[in-house]
């Protein structure tokens, strides 16, 4: 028999055998709130004062860390393998991550938590909780986000050869979202991040000039709108000249770019594209009921859900992967 001491001796070990159980599985098979609440406790607040920095000195940054998260956690999940610099097929250099930026801003935040907290935030998390100030920045939701991210060991452009692309069709857009867990809600708050932001001329001659399968304009083009786009983006013009997104309210994060869509405003293909299909017309009517806000459903409490969504794609968490020193590079 066990004496008294013996048993409180083997109740001790396996209550802490029982903790270490729950902790190793959080750390191993999912993300968490508060996940550096005792590693980093400052780290959330250090990424948010240098995202607030960087948006003072270029307010366009908003739309770029938005981006960026969606670029890196498209390509192998939320792992910030797009930041790699390692050659000519770093990833990052993918035909499809054109235009993409925001290194800067992950990497400033990086160092300064290096020096509070070495070794310990991912730059995977880094560029979640940058995405998550960035919208807050531009009046949008704020939300938590949920980090246990860990960085990824491998970077190579042909990974990035299936980005969704500004001419896609929506059927290939909805099958590209499907194929990392994402559905065709999913798909039209994700799009309308394009709240923020701007595009360039360059993606948008075809659209405008040879447009399939006619080769003129893209006919689901409001005639009001299409002079202004040909105007800024003529015909053999300057393809770097950029222009917003979301006609109108191209600086604030809200729901005007579905209605844009609704009415025939839309600037960028694939985002007309989404009044193309019924599934996802319906979606972004349902942000335009009689009953709503009210009572029908919340554009930027889905937007979150999407957001959510999203950044736990494929994410490495326990022991895969590493926490890199340097953002740019493998340890």
């Amino acid at each position: 028999m066990f004496s008294s001491n013996n048993l409180v001796y083997w109740q001790i070990m396996v209550a802490l055998s029982i903790i270490f159980s729950w902790l190793l599985g959080f750390s191993q098979g999912q993300l968490m709130f508060g996940f550096y609440s005792n590693s980093c406790p400052n780290a959330e607040s250090i990424v948010s004062g240098v995202v607030s920095e960087k948006v003072r000195e270029s307010p366009n940054n908003v739309p770029v860390l938005l981006r960026l998260h969606f670029h890196d956690c498209y390509v192998q999940g939320c792992d910030a393998s797009i930041l790699i610099d390692n050659g000519p097929n770093a990833e990052k250099t993918a035909f499809g991550h054109q235009g993409v930026r925001g290194f800067d801003v992950i990497e400033t935040a990086k160092a300064q938590l290096e020096n509070v907290c070495p070794g310990v935030v991912s730059c995977a998390d880094i560029i979640a909780m940058a995405a998550r100030d960035a919208v807050a920045l531009a009046n949008g939701p704020r939300y938590q986000v949920q980090t246990g991210r860990r960085d990824g060991m491998v970077s190579d452009k042909s990974l990035a050869e299936d980005m969704p692309d500004v001419n896609d069709s929506i059927q290939t857009l909805k099958a590209k979202f499907v194929s990392k867990g994402l559905n065709d809600k999913d798909l039209v708050v994700l799009s309308a991040a394009h709240t923020i932001g701007t595009t360039a001329c360059f993606f948008m001659e075809k659209r405008l000039f040879s447009f399939f399968p006619n080769g003129g304009s893209d006919p689901s083009i409001n005639p009001a709108l299409l002079p202004e786009l040909q105007a800024t983006c003529p015909r053999n013009g300057n393809v770097n000249v950029r222009l917003p997104m979301d006609r109108g309210s191209g600086q604030i994060f809200d729901k005007h770019i579905l209605q844009n869509i609704r009415t025939g405003f839309a600037v960028i293909a694939s985002d007309a594209a989404l009044y193309d299909d019924v599934i996802t017309r319906s979606v972004v009517d349902s942000y335009f009921g009689p009953l709503n806000p009210v009572l029908g459903p919340s554009f930027e409490t889905d937007f979150v859900n999407s957001m959510m969504k999203m950044g736990s794609i494929d994410v490495k968490t326990g022991t895969e992967g590493q926490i890199r020193s340097v953002c740019r590079a493998f340890n």
